[in-house]
């Protein structure tokens, strides 16, 4: 890229509790569209998350490592704060299903409201994934249901480990 053009940079922000095949696809398919993509790990104590920050960036290094322009990060406080901080110009969001569409839209109108700059542009999931959640992934696997195929065989691994250890 010639140094007159500038980088085009984004942000996938989430919890990431845990990160999900469905994370995963979005992560492939915004690492093809932009130069640098961010994969943020937000710090929100009053979600109560499963795993730590920590564990959740490790979590996600694991399996990003196929795409060199991937890198990952945490962040606490305004994701526009955060985004510009980066030099990014964008937020890259994954909507699953229409009733994602109105909390998203609202995000995305504040954001642009707190930094015009930066645009956030929205990514359907593949359909294969649209059902997938954090939530239901923490679910499953804590009643001892199968995830597999719908998380990283690694996170896997580690959701049955910490059940394990919450069920001794």
């Amino acid at each position: 890229m010639p140094a007159s053009q500038a980088s085009l940079v984004a942000i996938y922000p989430g919890s990431f509790d845990p990160i999900t095949n469905g994370h995963l696809d979005l992560i492939a398919r915004g690492s093809r569209i932009v130069d640098r993509l961010v994969v943020a790990v937000l710090r929100n104590q009053s979600k109560n998350p499963l795993f730590s920050v920590e564990e959740r960036v490790e979590l996600i290094a694991g399996v990003v490592k196929e795409f060199p322009n991937v890198e990952i990060a945490s962040f606490d406080g305004l994701l526009v704060d955060f985004a510009a901080a980066k030099g990014a110009s964008m937020i890259l969001r994954g909507i699953r299903a229409v009733s994602d569409y109105e909390l998203e839209w609202q995000m995305a109108l504040m954001n642009r409201r707190l930094q015009p700059s930066i645009e956030t542009v929205f990514l359907t999931a593949g359909e294969e994934y649209s059902f997938i959640s954090s939530k239901l992934v923490k679910e499953v696997a804590s009643l001892g249901g199968s995830i597999s195929g719908i998380v990283p065989a690694s996170v896997e691994a580690r959701l049955k480990e910490r059940f394990a250890r919450k069920g001794a």
